[in-house]
């Protein structure tokens, strides 16, 4: 069975691919289909955007279509300079990797070097005109303006991002690190969700 993610971020594809086809699901991305959509962003929270992204691409060719956004909260840093749902668009611009990795450096630094943080995550899937949502957060990681050399394409601030119990960043968790890491679980409930809701509509039994 096909479904689409309506995204170009390669590290979002990279959690839930390989599993998925293990289960009869083939994941087709933006670079599979020859179909490009401008798609503003003017939800006011992870599940908003979501549904904005996966509703355009799922009228557009009437496929299961999977949209997921996530927002960025910083603790110790003014109101007004939360990223929440503009992780990439600082003052109307949207950032590069390394344009996110040397903004959010300089932002950490500024309000002391190592800040707690937390990701709040937003999936809809829609199929046959259904509509399915889920919302996950992560907070267990700090910000520091300490950059890591190592890259993990599409989710740049992994080389800024220090997971709390481990002690590491989270460009050098290991397979084993993450099969232990709440992260994990919250991947493996994510699969579960899109495998639910596609049998809720298509009795998909993998």
């Amino acid at each position: 069975m096909k479904v689409l993610f309506a995204t170009s971020n390669p590290a979002k594809v990279r959690n839930y691919k390989e599993k998925l086809l293990k289960l009869g699901i083939e994941l087709l991305t933006l670079k599979d289909i020859d179909t490009h959509i401008p798609v503003e962003e003017t939800g006011k929270n992870a599940i908003e955007n979501a549904y904005i992204k996966a509703k355009a691409y799922y009228d557009e060719l009437e496929l299961p279509t999977i949209g997921m956004d996530n927002n960025l909260f910083i603790e110790g840093i003014p109101d007004e300079l939360q990223p929440g749902t503009y992780v990439r668009r600082i003052n109307g611009k949207e950032l590069n990797d390394d344009e996110m990795i040397e903004y959010y450096t300089k932002l950490v630094k500024e309000y002391g070097g190592k800040l707690k943080a937390r990701w709040v995550y937003g999936m809809v899937l829609i199929n046959d005109g259904n509509t399915y949502e889920y919302s996950w957060s992560y907070e267990d990681f700090y910000l520091v303006s300490d950059v890591n050399k190592k890259r993990n394409p599409g989710y740049p601030l992994d080389s800024i991002s220090i997971d709390k119990r481990l002690n590491k960043y989270f460009v050098d968790l290991t397979e084993e690190d993450r099969l232990n890491n709440k992260k994990q679980d919250k991947d493996d409930e994510v699969i579960s969700f899109i495998i639910n809701s596609l049998n809720k509509t298509h009795h998909f039994n993998p």
